[in-house]
């Protein structure tokens, strides 16, 4: 059987070939008529899907009825949650049109992956990013914005403050949470679609409760089962318990409140007991212990924010990589630079093209720079910065700990006051952001402009092909790419008006917006990240010359007589590009005809490697 080719497949998209080639042994080709079941609700999990041709019904069945959760084609995977964990269907998958599929079968799966740790590190992260997708995609489906209903079955009573309320049981949340879920059916986008935040407040109440442990403060364990229930989720499971709104009242408690309930009671299942016994583990006097959302808050868009960037960071350098490759490639073309839109003197079009790479490149290191900011942590600050309720030693303690857990060198603001008010850290991040859009969306206008025509315009450089233009001109090819950037770049800048804003409206001693900046910074930062790896893969390592079109620009173009300056001087120059804007004809042209120069010696002019000898 032919290897099948994963390469235009989006949830196999940067595996470098080698590791697709692996994955390829241990595929098997499918057909499945119309109305065949892949799987079913409760069935244990023994594969996963690449659809090839055809059609997939995801359904869930609640009261007799299936409710259709997404509709999967050609290019979708399903069934990959194998990956994240070794449990049972949750759906039924049922073929609408007959279907052709890669499968993976789970013994010759694990048995490969164990091999080759690499791939299955970067299946794991696909795996997440693809399960966060269809969370949002089967809440909306299931209940619009009233995300609450995403479990159904029977309930449990939990109480706060405000009374007695009915939980699911299959939740891991518990009562703060559902009213949150209830108070703020705001976006439509919950915690669960930030992957990278909600590994990051588990990695907080994992310090914490090391840190707990180690000061005497809480129970060997009940801290055990509290950091088992940490490395769950980050390691990319019971996400789909997180589903607080981004946007929320409250400073981000109800972001913590949530995590603090997830976390106790899939601790309370690891000690043996049912979720919501919470004399055995409780989200506050257990998992919030030494606490405050002020500092766990704050600490954790940190650390979500320091890890995406990472992800932007490596993007971009991809980005980098290929414009310079292009740069290279571009090198002989001769062409003429514009300054206001009109002639200025002859460049290279590999010039203008690395000049694009190390523009960006700027902005990499710009990114490390705003990091460093966000490495500074208010952890034992708890409530406005006094650090009531924390015992002594524990905030160096709660930062060694978040230190070893994340890998990073935190450090402790040297005023905890000030910190847990302060959100000039944020403003600064989102500054950088905001020129990396601006940065990038001006390169994304110069590539379309460079591109324009095909016959009326520059024409210099030609886009890839990636789709029909228009829906009544005929033969029209618009540069989407460069479009669709440019748009997220306008989005991002729009987001750090939305980020002053709300750093500027704190009040004495808490800002109360986190919420709204955290949304904004991670949001950004994710379009931003796919819209340099769109960029990258579907334009620029595509993107041609055109030489015969840019040669005959710098012959006729009036600007030529500045490089011709040092062998003709500047009367003879003046007198030619007098003479070439009256008559209409090229610089070349004349030059040749009064035999000011030979042809040979324009051409070494003209040569490229005089064009760069002064750009160095």
């Amino acid at each position: 059987m032919t290897s099948p080719d994963f390469s235009t497949t989006p949830f196999f998209a940067g595996l470098p070939d080698q590791l697709r080639w692996h994955l390829s042994q241990v595929a098997e080709r499918h057909e499945y008529p119309v109305g065949a079941k892949l799987f079913s609700n409760g069935e244990p999990r023994q594969a996963f899907w690449v659809i090839l041709e055809g059609t997939l019904a995801i359904e869930l069945t609640g009261e007799g009825e299936p409710h259709r959760l997404a509709t999967l084609g050609p290019g979708d995977v399903v069934g990959e949650s194998i990956l994240l964990q070794d449990d049972t269907h949750h759906t039924d998958g049922t073929v609408l049109a007959p279907m052709v599929a890669v499968r993976f079968g789970k013994r010759a799966l694990e048995a490969l992956l164990k091999d080759q740790p690499r791939l299955h590190a970067a299946l794991l992260a696909r795996s997440a990013r693809v399960l966060a997708a269809r969370l949002k995609a089967a809440d909306a489906t299931l209940s619009g914005r009233d995300r609450a209903a995403g479990f159904g079955g029977p309930t449990r009573d939990e109480k706060d403050l405000l009374g007695v309320r009915q939980v699911p049981q299959a939740a891991l949340y518990g009562v703060q949470t559902l009213r949150a879920i209830e108070n703020f059916p705001i976006t439509g986008v919950a915690l669960h679609d930030f992957p990278e935040l909600i590994v990051a407040l588990a990695q907080v109440k994992e310090a914490a409760a090391k840190a707990n442990r180690e000061l005497g403060t809480l129970d060997a364990d009940v801290a055990e089962a509290i950091v088992k229930a940490c490395h769950e989720i980050a390691a990319g499971t019971h996400h789909e318990h997180f589903r607080v709104d981004m946007i929320q009242g409250g400073a981000g408690t109800s972001t913590n409140m949530n995590a603090n309930e997830v976390i106790a009671n899939r601790a309370c299942e690891l000690l043996g007991v049912p979720r919501g016994t919470y004399t055995r583990v409780h989200p506050n006097e257990h998992v919030n212990l030494a606490q405050s959302t002020n500092d766990v808050y704050p600490t954790a868009v940190r650390l979500a924010i320091h890890s995406a960037i990472g992800t932007l960071q490596q993007e971009m350098r991809g980005l980098v990589e290929a414009f310079r490759a292009k740069g290279k490639e571009f090198a002989p073309h001769v062409k003429m630079g514009r300054t206001q839109l009109q002639d200025a003197v002859p460049m290279t079009l590999g010039q203008e093209f690395r000049a694009f790479g190390n523009t960006i490149a700027e902005d990499v290191d710009r990114l490390e720079e705003a990091k460093a900011l966000l490495r500074e942590i208010n952890m034992g600050a708890t409530a406005i910065g006094t650090g009531i309720t924390a015992p002594a030693g524990y905030t160096e303690k709660v930062r060694a700990q978040l230190s070893q857990v994340t890998g990073l060198q935190l450090i402790t603001a040297p005023d905890l006051v000030e910190a847990t008010s302060d959100t000039g850290g944020f403003v600064q991040v989102s500054g950088v952001l905001k020129r990396c859009a601006v940065k990038l969306s001006k390169v994304c206008n110069d590539l379309r402009l460079l591109s324009s025509g095909p016959r009326t315009g520059l024409a210099e450089i030609r886009l890839p092909a990636m789709q029909p233009g228009s829906s009544i001109m005929p033969g029209k090819v618009n540069p989407v790419i460069p479009e669709a950037v440019n748009q997220v770049c306008f989005d991002v800048i729009g987001g750090d008006v939305t980020v002053t804003l709300a750093a500027e409206a704190g009040q004495l001693q808490l800002n109360v917006f986190e919420p709204i900046i955290a949304f904004r910074l991670l949001r950004n930062i994710s379009a931003l990240t796919n819209a340099v790896r769109v960029l990258r893969e579907k334009c620029v390592v595509g993107i041609e010359a055109n030489p015969q079109v840019m040669r005959e620009y710098v012959e006729r173009s009036i600007g030529l007589v500045t490089a011709l300056l040092p062998a003709l001087g500047y009367e003879q120059c003046t007198a030619l590009a007098k003479e070439a804007l009256e008559s209409g004809r090229g610089v070349a042209e004349l030059v040749i005809e009064k035999k000011l120069m030979t042809r040979r010696q324009l051409d070494e002019v003209l040569d490229p490697a005089a064009m760069v000898s002064g750009s160095h």
